[in-house]
């Protein structure tokens, strides 16, 4: 049963980080759910041993961990809230341009090519042909 849930856990961040990496943003919230629903499996298979940690119901050397439940509790919260924030920049987005395209920012375009964005505007380099003095 431990195997099943791992494999499970494994499939849900494999299948959340294919979708986040997409250019949807529909895409990226349903691969953030998948992967905090990844994150929960795992966190509540690794506190399964034992049986529940009430007082009262059997010796304390037996009692499962409860700190994994308590992870996954938060773990629910944060990805609530995340969902939520995205949820809202997908509407905004949606009025703003009827369409969920994320758009490739000009800035990292030209910081990756190895420059500042402004840099041809501001200084003049000889190695590079393009830019005019």
């Amino acid at each position: 049963m431990t195997v099943t849930l791992a494999l499970v856990a494994g499939a849900l961040f494999a299948v959340g980080t294919y979708l986040v990496l997409q250019r949807k943003l529909s895409r990226i919230i349903i691969g953030i759910g998948l992967l905090s629903h990844g994150a929960n499996v795992l966190l509540v298979t690794s506190g399964r041993r034992g049986i529940p940690p009430l007082v009262g119901t059997g010796p304390p050397e037996r009692f499962s961990d409860p700190l994994p439940q308590a992870m996954a509790l938060t773990a629910i919260v944060i990805s609530f809230a995340v969902t939520s924030f995205l949820l809202a920049l997908a509407y905004r987005s949606w009025l703003l341009t009827s369409d969920d395209d994320v758009e490739d920012d000009i800035e990292d375009r030209a910081l990756a090519q190895g420059g500042a964005p402004d840099e041809e505007l501001t200084s003049y380099r000889p190695d590079r042909a393009d830019v005019a003095p």
